[in-house]
């Protein structure tokens, strides 16, 4: 849903402190030195003042909250032009579909608001459906490297990347059409490298997904897949509002 990626930020979220979020600050840190990309806020959210990022020297601001306090008030108050981004853990929760449907059940109290299993699956090799209702998938059957910036050139088949985790959700979308179980979006938050081996998609794009689901139900029933994801990795949900009950 974003345009070109930046490098010029305003704030730039980061989820989880602990060996992940502590990586993430420093490459960040190098990366500004060396004029690879600006922000004038970095804010590392958990729920441990004791973090490890606490224990390395940063200009990084530590919140100590729970994700989806944090997302709530944050993203609530965000405006659309905003010029911040979010790093996301490997580790999270599928915390923007969460943010999505806990806004849907606040717009709309009288009416369903729900997560519904995919029907159809994206078209990948390797896919699995956790309990709370988010399904993953995956382009590759490998173990990548965490730091992976998913280049041309995959580092594991030494071949081309021929696949790209947004265009398999847009292809869902059109199965799911054909097969007259209709969804809406695909809303995607594409989490890509920025610098310095850093991964980030930008809150505009959360902002306007909010804005998304509330054109689409306003008058009417709507399911909505909503991903966060790589080229190659992607976690999933449908959004069900159902329609209003006089």
């Amino acid at each position: 849903m974003s345009g070109p990626e930046a490098s010029d930020y305003g704030t730039i979220v980061i989820v989880g402190g602990g060996c992940y979020g502590s990586y993430y600050v420093r490459q960040l840190g190098r990366a500004r030195e060396a004029g690879a990309i600006s922000f004038e806020k970095l804010l590392v959210v958990d729920h441990s003042a004791e973090c490890a990022v606490a224990e390395i020297e940063s200009d990084a601001g530590i919140v100590i909250a729970e994700w989806t306090d944090f997302f709530d008030d944050y993203l609530g108050s965000a405006p659309e032009d905003n010029r911040d981004a979010i790093v996301p853990s490997p580790l999270m929760p599928h915390l923007m579909y969460q943010w999505l449907r806990g806004r849907a059940r606040s717009r709309w109290p009288q009416r369903v608001v729900e997560t519904r299993a995919l029907t159809l699956e994206p078209d990948t090799p390797w896919k699995s459906a956790a309990p709370d209702g988010t399904f993953y998938a995956s382009f590759a059957t490998w173990t990548c490297p965490i730091n992976c910036v998913e280049p041309r050139v995959c580092p594991h088949t030494r071949g081309e990347r021929t696949w790209t985790m947004p265009s398999a959700a847009v292809e869902l979308v059109e199965r799911s059409a054909a097969a007259g179980e209709p969804l809406q979006g695909p809303v995607i938050f594409h989490c890509s490298h920025r610098a310095f081996g850093v991964g980030m998609f930008d809150t505009r794009d959360v902002v306007a997904a909010d804005r998304l689901v509330q054109r689409v139900a306003a008058d009417s029933a709507a399911n909505v897949l909503v991903g966060t994801v790589s080229h190659c990795h992607g976690a999933f949900n449908v959004l069900h509002v159902g329609a209003e009950t006089s």
